[in-house]
Order: structure tokens, then C-alpha cells, then sequence
């Protein structure tokens, strides 16, 4: 009886401080999101002031506030889209659409994609692929395009300062290994410390430990690529 009670004792213990540590976790990710949507959310109400009071009162000036209120909506629009693929991830919820698709023409264009946004941002881009037409894959085309453009975001948000003798650049580079295909992907931004390595998967860490706004993002990014790839039966 007596051990019986002290197993029950450590169970419980053991569920109070998952639960006190949900909570925490809970806390930091709702503070981080107030934090990420406050800051585009300051700028539209700023710059859309400076149109109303006659700051920006020639054309030029006036087209590029308003440029910036459209940048920093997509801004908030991207992260409420990532915050309800959170949730559903939270909740095994991923409406996945699994079909077979032609591997080589799906990483082409993808790549053709990535490329001219890249383009547009001056960032260089380069792309290799050995796979032949015959290569066929089983995937979610939407949640896997998401995978690749959200490690590319983050290349890009991270790039740090380039010059033209030194411009950003990011590479791509897919390969058939055999029994699956391999997808790399290269930059040479700023990098990662080794001691975050360990954590840059897990739901709301940042290795930009003060939340800089100009990098943005919620934390959650890296943890949604993992948990598509894991779904789909691969590895990052």
C-alpha cells in the first residue's frame, strides 16, 4: 500500500510541474505574439496617420507609406496564418492532402518561385537538381512548399548586412538519394551559434534572444517545418 501511494505521490508530482511548465510555455507564447503583432500593427497606425495628416504629401512619399502599410499587413497576415497551423499542429490537426507528384518538376518550380522573389529582395539564388522525370514522391505539395519557404524566410530574415562585392546569396541544392530525396539548403548569412543548434526546432525559441523587430517572426516557424517533415515520414 505504502509504495503503491508513493508511485501515485510522483505521478501527481510529476503532472503539477508538466502542468505549471504548460503554463509557462503558454505565457511566453502569448507574450511573444503580442510582441510580433503590436510592432506591424504600430507601423500601419503610423504611417497611415502620416497620410491622413498631409506628412506624405507629394505622390512618391505618399505611394511608398502606402506600400509599407500593404508590407507590414502581409506582415500580420503571414504570422495569423503560421498562429492557426500552430494550433492545428498542436492539436494533430494538419489537413494533409497526400498525393503522388512528379518530384523533379515540383522542386523546378519552386525553385523558378523562390528565385524571383529572391531576385526582387537582390538576393542571388542558385539551384542545382539531379533528379530525373521519373522520380516520383508521396506529399502534401502546400505543406511541403511551406517547408522550403519558410527555411528560405528565415535565410533571408537572418542574411545580416552585404555589399555588392559581398551580396546575399542562398542556395539550393536537390539530390535523389536512393529510397527518398534529399533537399539542401544554404546561405551565408549570419549563422547560428552551436550551443542554439540543439533548440532551433523547438515551438517558440528564438536564437535572437531580444526579439529584434527587424527580424520578426514568432518562434514557431522552425517547429512547424520539423513537424511536416516528421509527418511525412522524413528527417531535417
Amino acid at each position: 500500500l505504502y509504495v503503491a501511494f508513493e508511485e501515485m505521490r510522483k505521478r501527481l508530482l510529476a503532472n503539477a510541474d508538466e502542468k505549471m511548465q504548460n503554463e509557462e510555455e503558454q505565457k511566453q507564447f502569448i507574450s511573444n505574439i503580442v510582441h510580433d503583432l503590436k510592432t506591424p500593427i504600430t507601423a500601419i497606425k503610423g504611417y497611415a496617420e502620416g497620410v491622413l495628416d498631409g506628412v506624405a504629401s507629394d505622390p512618391e512619399k505618399r505611394d511608398s507609406y502606402l506600400r509599407t502599410i500593404v508590407h507590414k499587413s502581409n506582415d500580420m497576415n503571414a504570422l495569423i496564418n503560421e498562429l492557426s497551423l500552430y494550433t492545428k499542429i498542436d492539436l494533430n490537426r494538419i489537413p494533409y492532402n497526400f498525393t503522388m507528384i512528379p518530384a523533379r518538376q515540383f522542386f523546378d518550380d519552386s525553385a523558378d518561385e523562390i528565385g524571383m522573389d529572391l531576385k526582387n529582395q537582390k538576393i542571388m539564388f542558385e539551384f542545382e537538381s539531379d533528379l530525373s522525370d521519373d522520380v516520383r514522391i508521396i506529399a502534401d505539395k502546400q505543406q511541403l512548399e511551406r517547408v522550403i519557404h519558410n527555411i528560405v524566410s528565415n535565410s533571408v530574415k537572418y542574411m545580416g548586412p552585404k555589399t555588392e562585392a559581398d551580396p546575399g546569396r542562398i542556395e539550393m541544392r536537390v539530390s535523389d538519394v536512393g529510397d527518398s530525396v534529399q533537399v539542401e539548403l544554404r546561405d551565408n548569412g549570419i549563422g547560428i551559434a552551436p550551443n542554439d543548434l540543439p533548440h532551433i526546432f523547438d515551438r517558440l525559441f528564438r536564437a535572437d534572444s531580444s526579439r529584434n523587430s527587424t527580424t520578426g517572426g514568432s518562434g514557431i516557424g522552425l517547429s512547424i517545418v520539423k513537424k511536416i517533415v516528421d509527418d511525412h515520414g522524413g528527417s531535417i
